[in-house]
C-alpha cells in the first residue's frame, strides 16, 4: 500500500476498550491523526522511542478510501470505501496520558504498520462481520467484530467527510477492541482480518 495523504483515526469506538482506559464512549466518534511518516509495511520493525517507557499494540480495522468524499451520507460513504487492510495503531499509552492530547503519543515514526494488502469489499463478507484479532509472541490479546463498534464504518467515513475531504488512498483506522498492552523489544505483534490477511511485525529498541 502506497503512503497515504492521510491517516485519521478513531478513539474508544468499543465499548470495552473505553473501560478498560477508564474512558466512556464519546457521544460523537472522537477523531485524531497520525501522520503518514509514522506508516511502515508488514515485516518492518516497530521502534520503542525512548521517550516513552509503555508502548502498547492496538489492532484495528483499516478502511483505505477509494474515491474523493466530501460531505457525503452513509450510503456514498460505504460506496466510497476502496478496501479493508490490517493497522496497528501503535500508542505510548504513558505520553497520551501525560499530554492529554494525542500527537506525541500516535506520531512517532514506525508507529503505524499497516498490510499485508488492501482487500476489496466485494471479496469481503458484510462490513459488521469483519474481525480482527492482535497476538504479541503467539498469543492472542484483542479479539473484536466491526459490529461491536458504537460508530459503525459508515458512519465513521460520513462523519469525516463532513470536516475534511477523503481522498483516494488516505487511511481510516476505525478504533481497537479491549485487550490493549505493553510491546518488549524482541516481541512479534501480528494483527488479523479473516480474509484480507495478517500484518506481521517485530518490536526493536530504539534506545
Amino acid at each position: 500500500m502506497r503512503r497515504p495523504g492521510k491517516i485519521v483515526c478513531i478513539g474508544r469506538n468499543y465499548i470495552e476498550h473505553a473501560t478498560e482506559l477508564g474512558n466512556i464512549v464519546p457521544e460523537r466518534p472522537l477523531l485524531f491523526m497520525k501522520p503518514p511518516s509514522a506508516m511502515i509495511s508488514s515485516g518492518e520493525g516497530i521502534v520503542l522511542p525512548a521517550a516513552s517507557q509503555r508502548v502498547e499494540h492496538e489492532g484495528e480495522i483499516g478502511v483505505v478510501i477509494g474515491k474523493k468524499l466530501r460531505a457525503v451520507g452513509e450510503d456514498e460513504a460505504l460506496a466510497g470505501i476502496g478496501g479493508i487492510v490490517c493497522v496497528n495503531d501503535v500508542t505510548a499509552r504513558d505520553l497520551q496520558q501525560a499530554d492529554g492530547q494525542w500527537t506525541r503519543a500516535k506520531g512517532f515514526d514506525t508507529f503505524c504498520p499497516v498490510g499485508p494488502r488492501t482487500v476489496p469489499l466485494a471479496d469481503l463478507p458484510d462490513l459488521d462481520s469483519l474481525e480482527v484479532f492482535c497476538r504479541v509472541s503467539g498469543a492472542e490479546r484483542q479479539h473484536g467484530y466491526a459490529r461491536d463498534m458504537a460508530f459503525k464504518i459508515p458512519t465513521v467515513v460520513s462523519y469525516i467527510s463532513h470536516i475534511m475531504t477523503l481522498e483516494e488512498g488516505d487511511l481510516i483506522a476505525t478504533g481497537t477492541p479491549a485487550g490493549v498492552g505493553p510491546l518488549q523489544p524482541g516481541d512479534v505483534v501480528e494483527v488479523e482480518i479473516p480474509g484480507v490477511g495478517t500484518l506481521r511485525n517485530s518490536v526493536i529498541s530504539g534506545q
